[in-house]
C-alpha cells in the first residue's frame, strides 16, 4: 500500500541541530558574559573587543574539537559494536536469530510471528536488523563528527558576533545593559528557532535558554565587578 503523503518527521535533524542549538548558546552566552564581565571591571573600550574577539575565534574552535573529538567516540564506540556484532552474526547465527525473535517478542508479538518477523529481517540484512533492534543504532541517529564539528564552530561564530557587534556598536556608558538586553532577546530567538527546527513547543525552549544564559551572564559581570579583573 502506497502512502498518500509522506509523514514528517525531524529525528534526521538531530545531529546537526544539536549542535547548532549548543554552538550558537554558547557563542551567544560566552561572548556576552566576556563582554560583560570585562566591561565591569574595564573602561577600555579596546580591552572589551579584543576580550570578545579573542573569545569568538577560540570557542568557535574549541567548540569544533570538542564535538569532533566527543562524536568521533561515539562513532568509535558504535563501530566497534557493529563490528562485534558482525562477528558474531558470522560465528553463531541461530543465536543471534534467537536474540533478535526474542527482542521482538519483548516488544508485544507472539512468539510465531517474532520468529517470522526475525528471519525475513535477517535474510534482508542480519546486521542492520541487530544493529537497529539490538544496538540502538540507525542511519537517522548514527554519528557524524564532522558535521558536528561544522555546525557547531559555524553557529558558534555566529552566537558570539551577535552580543560582539552590539559592543562595537554601542555607546560606553550604556554598553552593559544593551549588550545584557540584545543577548537576552537572542537567545530567546535562539531557543524558540531551535525547538521550531525540531517540531517542539517553542516558548518552553525559549524560556529554558534565556534563564541559563542570563544566569551565566549575571554571574560573570558579578566576578568582573568583584574582582575588577578580566574573567
Amino acid at each position: 500500500m502506497r502512502l498518500s503523503h509522506p509523514e514528517l518527521h525531524r529525528t534526521d535533524r538531530i545531529g546537526w541541530l544539536r549542535a547548532a542549538v549548543l554552538g550558537a548558546n554558547d557563542g551567544i552566552v560566552s561572548t556576552a558574559s566576556l563582554v560583560v564581565g570585562v566591561a565591569a571591571a574595564s573602561t577600555n573600550s579596546s580591552e572589551i573587543l579584543v576580550a570578545g574577539v579573542a573569545g569568538l575565534v577560540a570557542g568557535a574552535m574549541s567548540m569544533a574539537a570538542g564535538e569532533y573529538v566527543s562524536v568521533s567516540s561515539q562513532a568509535d564506540t558504535e563501530n566497534a559494536d557493529l563490528a562485534r556484532e558482525r562477528a558474531e552474526l558470522a560465528a553463531n547465527p541461530e543465536h543471534e536469530l534467537a536474540e533478535l525473535t526474542e527482542i521482538y517478542m519483548k516488544r508485544g508479538l507472539e512468539p510465531s510471528l517474532a520468529s517470522q518477523v526475525a528471519e525475513q529481517l535477517m535474510k534482508h540484512d542480519a546486521l542492520g536488523a541487530h544493529a537497529r533492534d539490538e544496538l540502538g543504532i540507525s542511519e537517522t541517529m548514527s554519528a557524524r563528527p564532522v558535521q558536528a564539528a561544522l555546525a557547531s564552530a559555524g553557529t558558534f561564530a555566529i552566537g558570539a558576533a551577535m552580543p560582539l557587534l552590539t559592543a562595537m556598536l554601542s555607546p560606553r556608558s550604556v554598553l552593559i545593559p544593551v549588550v545584557v538586553a540584545t543577548s537576552v532577546l537572542f537567545l530567546a530567538l535562539l531557543g524558540g528557532f531551535g525547538a521550531y527546527a525540531g517540531g517542539a513547543p517553542w516558548l518552553k525552549a525559549a524560556v529554558r535558554v534565556t534563564f541559563w544564559g542570563v544566569l551565566a551572564m549575571a554571574l560573570t559581570a558579578g566576578v568582573g565587578a568583584l574582582f575588577g579583573a578580566v574573567v
